[in-house]
């Protein structure tokens, strides 16, 4: 059986302004959902995979820090979810008849 002590809420952590301590299950918040995540180091591709955002490809996925400031991520780059301060992710879809 599965401790909830276990599964470490990155959005709470952050907004209480505590570091989030490395462990092998993650909650996040991806738009308005939330998801578990079982380890530290996660793709944006598999962000996106997980938030059922197919094709991948399809989406953008921003990082939304304390204060509002937001980062995007490119779909092959790594997030560390212990290290980086991170409150939630963001999708945004791509739109194919831009430029």
């Amino acid at each position: 059986m599965e401790n909830i002590l276990d599964v470490i809420d990155i959005e709470e952590y952050v907004k209480e302004g505590k570091k989030v301590p490395s462990r092998k299950k993650y909650k996040i918040r991806i738009d308005k959902e939330r998801y578990k995540v079982d380890k530290q180091f996660i793709t944006c591709r598999e962000i996106l995979t997980l938030a059922e955002k197919n094709p991948p490809e399809g989406y953008r996925l921003d990082m939304k820090f304390p204060g509002g400031r937001t980062e995007k991520i490119e779909l092959d780059q790594t997030v560390d979810l212990a290290n980086r301060g991170v409150e939630r992710f963001v999708t945004l879809p791509l739109d194919a008849t831009e430029g």
